[in-house]
């Protein structure tokens, strides 16, 4: 049996992106294997997969802020080690960055990852034994695809895009978080403020889906967002800012909810993932490359760009596709 790793570090929209390309390596070998070298805070999504075997957490994000640490070293050693433990047939590096290329010399198998024309960080290709060329200009899902495809020697022509993992229910919603009939989540927050609607437009889009009997949940995961959300639900009768959710419980209520709205955010990607209807925002980012993509054309739309965000529109859109 094959037996692949994966270097796929983060985020948490990236991680998503990659389930597909794992579902299509399956198409061909249903026995296929691949351990996954990820952030340890998205454990659980790479696990999602059944085609998925070790998942071996990584934390650049946490190592480099406490370099000085003696329990920093104490476990990059122990993930070295637990790397070491297998002999792989290929070791693919789909992040493309000089740190995820780093992390493949670690690891025992034929080295994979893109040549210096397909990514933005080209130091990192000297460090691959084995290069495929992917255009940049193509979707970071298709990208994923291909070299992959190219790594294991098939083709995705004619192959439909598949996260793999729709028809699981990973999760129960607790019981204080009930779904009601016709329920929007809205993830309204990003990490950047620029990519978010203001909310003089929340304002007006919530009326307007109240009037059709709808109730939406806004989540959020700081103290900004908390007040973002609870000024909304303070607003707006049928709007409920949500308590503190984990991601588990976040992943719940997308499953259950009856439509997702929401700004340029990874959570939006596990909405796709899912194959949930919706709308995905980007006021600000060209959703070309990394917009959201589920297996059914336009279940959730992406929009922005050179669109105008009007709410209008977005109303409309949304409840066409409702």
């Amino acid at each position: 049996m094959p037996k692949h790793l994966i270097i796929k570090t983060s985020s948490l929209g990236d991680i998503v992106h990659m389930l597909p390309a794992i579902t299509d390596a399956a198409s061909f070998n249903p026995n296929v294997t691949f351990d996954w070298v990820v952030e340890e805070g998205f454990e659980e999504v790479a696990r999602w997969h059944p085609n998925v075997g070790k998942v071996i957490p990584i934390a650049i994000r946490r190592w480099r802020k406490n370099l000085g640490s003696m329990q920093t070293w104490r476990e990059i050693s122990a993930f070295k080690k637990q790397l070491q433990e297998k002999d792989y047939d290929k070791v693919i590096d789909s992040q493309g960055l000089v740190k995820s290329a780093l992390v493949t010399r670690w690891a025992s198998g034929e080295i994979w990852g893109y040549d210096k024309q397909s990514i933005t960080e080209s130091l990192a290709s000297y460090f691959y034994q084995q290069k495929a060329n992917v255009s940049r200009n193509s979707h970071a899902i298709t990208r994923n695809r291909l070299v992959l495809a190219q790594a294991l020697s098939y083709s995705i022509d004619n192959l439909p895009l598949d996260y793999g993992i729709a028809d699981n229910d990973y999760y129960q919603t607790p019981q204080d978080l009930v779904i009601a009939d016709k329920t929007i989540i809205a993830f309204h927050a990003t990490s950047r403020e620029d990519k978010e609607w203001s909310l003089d437009l929340w304002d007006q889009f919530i009326p307007a889906m109240e009037q059709q009997g709808y109730c939406l949940l806004f989540p959020w995961g700081n103290e900004r967002e908390y007040q973002r959300a609870k000024y909304l639900a303070t607003t707006h009768q049928q709007a409920h800012c949500l308590p503190k959710c984990s991601l588990a419980e976040l992943v719940a209520l997308i499953q259950r909810a009856d439509a997702i709205i929401g700004m340029d955010t990874g959570l939006m990607h596990i909405a796709a993932a899912f194959n949930k209807k919706g709308i995905a925002l980007y006021p600000v980012t060209q959703p070309k490359l990394t917009g959201v993509l589920t297996a059914t054309p336009q279940s959730i739309e992406s929009l922005g760009g050179n669109e105008c965000l009007d709410v209008d529109l977005v109303v409309k859109k949304m409840l066409n596709l409702l």
